[in-house]
């Protein structure tokens, strides 16, 4: 529901405000990183901070004066952490499909970007979506948006966002269009320090090519060498700041890896090898199913034969079994969807990211604890979200349509509360512009 009225025969769920907290008894609880549910809790909370979370009733310091009785009892509804998209793109519209038409779009002004970026903050919220680490763009765009949200310019109704600004490759190798290459730099220490100056929150590598779709394998040679990757990682520590490969193909990973990354992202033909390295060394991984899947699913579009449908199939199936068996192992996992994609719609694609990450294998309290808990604590974010625990930010979901029955429950109606205020969304969400 939008603030201001209840829906029909739905509970009307108050705004909290400066001087009102509320106080809500949820028949399920999903805190985000929790392997189980919990059954009958309270939460209490600000228009800012969850004050209370538990199975007893609150402690009358933490209520309104001479309350005694929550402001709902609510036994048929879930409640659970907003979701955090890991890995998006704010400066590409994902929704679009037509591949001159996104060449168009990218020729437009870095303002005329980052315009068209803040036209799908709101909406994100309302999605449920109430952080995103952006993945990186040359234009400025997803720094723009990092710097309005610390400001306090910041629209009342916008997601976390931070961003690594440009990303690092290698001149003349994949990555031109969302990077600024190592050459333009007098060292590689000089190409964090630069990104730093300009006000990145973490630094984006690109150590490898990508898949090529035709073959079903990554044919091109790694662009980086283990030795760049650790001199460029050592930098980004020395700055306080966390790195993001993008990686594909294991020799690429294995650079990635041994060069000591803190997020091995999409990550297709891992080995199980390597995913145990990564456990060990506690580097995430970000599998990004959605744009492999979106080739698929859109192949006329694309002009893909048979032969490639069936090698992006067959792609997509090894991916799953690794997501599998990187879960069984305890490899640390971020959902991410790679948002900007071709096909991939800010925010709707994150929600179809969680399906084929169900779809995968995973249970459903798994997939919600990838998208929230673990980001929270992995990806070193500047606020407390992502988890239902006192001293975080107020900002969930509350649903009547179980996400632990499919995550595709998500997509039906439900509230987003945002520093107090709340906000509806359901199956006719208007995705135009994501």
């Amino acid at each position: 529901m939008a603030p201001g009225g209840p829906i029909s025969n739905e509970p009307f769920l108050p705004a909290a405000t400066d001087g009102r907290k509320i106080w809500l008894r949820v028949g399920t609880l999903l805190d985000g990183v929790g392997s189980a549910p919990i059954r009958g809790a309270h939460v209490v909370y600000d228009k800012s901070t969850i004050l209370f979370v538990g199975a007893d009733f609150p402690s009358g310091n933490l209520l309104n004066a001479n309350q005694a009785q929550p402001d709902l009892d609510l036994p048929d509804y879930t409640l659970l952490p907003g979701l955090i998209e890991g890995h998006a793109h704010f400066f590409l519209e994902g929704g679009e499909l037509n591949l001159d038409m996104r060449a168009a779009y990218l020729k437009q002004t870095p303002d005329e970007l980052l315009r068209a970026a803040k036209a799908r903050l709101e909406k994100l919220v309302r999605l449920g979506v109430i952080a995103v680490r952006d993945a990186g763009d040359k234009n400025g765009v997803g720094l723009a948006l990092s710097k309005l949200y610390a400001s306090d310019r910041r629209p009342t109704t916008m997601p976390y966002v931070d961003s690594p600004g440009a990303a690092i490759h290698h001149k003349g190798r994949y990555g031109s269009f969302m990077a600024d290459p190592i050459e333009n730099c007098e060292s590689l220490r000089d190409c964090v320090a630069s990104r730093v100056k300009a006000g990145a929150d973490r630094i984006k590598l690109i150590p490898t090519g990508i898949i090529n779709f035709k073959q079903g394998a990554v044919t091109a040679e790694p662009q980086m060498t283990t030795d760049e990757v650790s001199e460029l990682v050592a930098a980004a520590k020395s700055f306080g700041k966390q790195t993001l490969a993008h990686a594909s193909g294991d020799v690429g990973i294995q650079r990635a890896i041994d060069g000591g990354v803190d997020s091995i992202e999409h990550g297709f033909f891992l080995r199980d090898d390597q995913l145990a390295e990564m456990r060990d060394r506690q580097i995430v991984w970000v599998p990004t199913f959605s744009p492999v899947q979106e080739q698929v699913d859109h192949a006329d579009a694309m002009g893909w034969d048979a032969q490639v449908v069936s090698n992006l199939k067959s792609i997509l199936e090894r991916h799953a079994a690794s997501l599998i068996r990187a879960h069984e192992m305890g490899v640390q996992i971020v959902a991410g969807s790679d948002a900007g994609s071709c096909g991939v719609a800010h925010g709707v694609g994150f929600l179809n990211e969680l399906e084929l990450m169900e779809r995968a294998g995973l249970s459903p309290i798994s997939v919600i604890n990838s998208a929230t808990g673990t980001s929270s604590n992995r990806l070193a974010f500047k606020e407390k979200f992502g988890q239902i625990k006192s001293g975080y930010r107020s900002r969930f979901i509350l649903t009547r349509h179980s996400p632990l029955e499919t995550v595709s429950n998500l997509r039906k109606q439900k509230w987003t509360v945002f520093d107090g205020d709340v906000f509806e969304s359901d199956e006719n969400f208007d995705a135009t512009g994501l």
